[in-house]
């Protein structure tokens, strides 16, 4: 899901809410209903579903989201009995925050939709993973950058090196 707000500033104190099996979106719009404001930092990937492959996002940290607390007496029990939350992560007794430069160095690296967007800048020798395409998945090594950000990478695949062309946004650093 997508960073949302529903008050006019958004809170600095994040924490980070557990969810109940396959209720990301149950979650979110019920806490968006009560008013808090969440952030679930998503990851585009290609996977391979019935011989096609197919792109989709899928949450950067499966089965959690991020929810600013927004003042209210009592907030952290109102989080607790949201449709689709388990609960939110404590430590003696009581909701930990998270640091708040974390969650705003993670929302740096995401666009508008709440999807990560690939690190600025690679260079020759790296080690990368290929996100998207029919190698998606398979490790490689960046062996050229070309000015257009077209990348070759080597993929170690069937008894040798193969050189692949991608695009820059097809890779992460692994």
């Amino acid at each position: 899901m997508t960073f949302q707000s529903h008050s006019d500033s958004v809170a600095d104190t994040w924490f980070l809410a557990q969810l109940k099996p396959n209720s990301i979106q149950i979650a979110e719009r019920n806490l968006h209903r009560q008013g808090f404001t969440t952030f679930t930092p998503m990851l585009e990937e290609t996977r391979q579903r019935r011989g096609k492959f197919v792109r989709a996002a899928r949450p950067m940290f499966p089965g959690y989201t991020f929810v600013a607390k927004d003042g209210t007496a009592r907030w952290w029990r109102a989080i607790n009995s949201t449709y689709g939350v388990s609960r939110l992560v404590s430590f003696g007794g009581a909701p930990t925050p998270v640091p708040g430069d974390l969650v705003s160095q993670i929302m740096i690296r995401c666009d508008a939709s709440g999807t990560a967007r690939p690190l600025a800048e690679l260079s020759e020798g790296d080690q990368v993973q290929l996100t998207t395409g029919p190698f998606a998945g398979f490790a490689a090594e960046v062996e050229r950058i070309d000015p257009d950000r077209r990348i070759w990478v080597l993929l170690d695949i069937m008894g040798g090196q193969r050189r692949v062309a991608t695009d820059a946004g097809d890779v992460r650093r692994v």
